[in-house]
C-alpha cells in the first residue's frame, strides 16, 4: 500500500498485515502521487477552459461522473498514468 507521507495520515497503533508493505512517499512530492496524475489528466482533458451553468453544482457533478466513468471503461489508459516507474520497481513487476 502507498501512504502519501501526510503527518496526519500516520498512526503508531497501526498493525500492518504479515502480506502487506507499506511504501512512504516522501513529502511534498505531488509528482510520485499516482492520484495527482489521474486528477491532471481529468483537468486537463475534461475540465479544461470549461464553465458550468449556475456555478458549482449538478453539472460539475455529471460531468466529472463522466469523466470517471471514461477511465473506469479503458483500464489501459489509466494503468498508463498510473504505473509510474518507481511503482513497478517497488512492486517488481
Amino acid at each position: 500500500m502507498i501512504m502519501d507521507g501526510a503527518g496526519w495520515h500516520s498512526s503508531s497503533t497501526l498493525k500492518v498485515p504479515a502480506n502487506m508493505r507499506l511504501l512512504s512517499l516522501p513529502p511534498y512530492a505531488p509528482e510520485l502521487n499516482p492520484v495527482e496524475h489521474v486528477r491532471n489528466e481529468i483537468r486537463e482533458k475534461y475540465f479544461l477552459n470549461r464553465m458550468f451553468d449556475g456555478g458549482i453544482g449538478a453539472a460539475l457533478e455529471d460531468h466529472l461522473e463522466a469523466a470517471l466513468r471514461a477511465f473506469e471503461n479503458d483500464p489501459e489508459r489509466l494503468r498508463s498514468i498510473v504505473s509510474l516507474p518507481w511503482i513497478k520497481n517497488a512492486l517488481m513487476i
